[in-house]
């Protein structure tokens, strides 16, 4: 079970999770700090550590819309937070599975700041209201690849596993 710990709208783009004018800054280790940095409360609290990992941002339809950057999933992997949305970017989506970022598509998600989620294979479960909502259920191999981690450390067990 985890804390929602911010409740976006829709259509946040990758400029608003990760803003352009970083982009200099690629290293997975430094683009935290620019994590929602025009959210300057937000930013802070991320930075100062103040929620847990495992912690979750909700967003609406269209989350991470804009450009392809990597960085806006690095970012958020940084923190170890997890993102549930009604709807998420292609392209947001595979780099989220890429670099391991643990997200969910939740069309029907109803949730607030504060409220308890558990996330499960195919539903979310809303704790602090009692609704269940179904969850985009993801390839296996997508979800192998996000679960492992993102692609290097699946490739990297996939093929240390052939080796005899």
């Amino acid at each position: 079970m985890s804390k929602v710990i911010i409740k976006l709208g829709n259509d946040i783009s990758t400029d608003d999770i990760y803003p352009g004018r970083f982009m200099a800054t690629v290293l997975p280790t430094e683009t935290p700090q620019f994590a929602f940095f025009d959210r300057t409360e937000f930013n802070a609290q991320l930075k100062t550590k103040a929620f847990p990992a495992g912690s979750i941002i909700v967003g609406g339809e269209n989350f991470g819309c804009g450009s392809s950057r990597e960085q806006a999933c690095s970012t958020l992997k940084g923190y170890e937070v997890a993102v549930v949305a009604k709807s998420i970017s292609r392209i947001f989506l595979q780099n989220s599975i890429n670099l391991g970022l643990q997200v969910a598509i939740c069309p029907g998600l109803e949730a607030s700041e504060g409220d308890d989620l558990d996330i499960t294979v195919d539903q979310v479960l809303n704790k602090t209201t009692g609704k269940v909502y179904d969850q985009v259920k993801l390839p296996a191999a997508r979800k192998g690849i996000m679960d492992a981690g993102g692609l290097i450390p699946y490739t990297r067990a996939r093929l240390m596993a052939k080796q005899p």
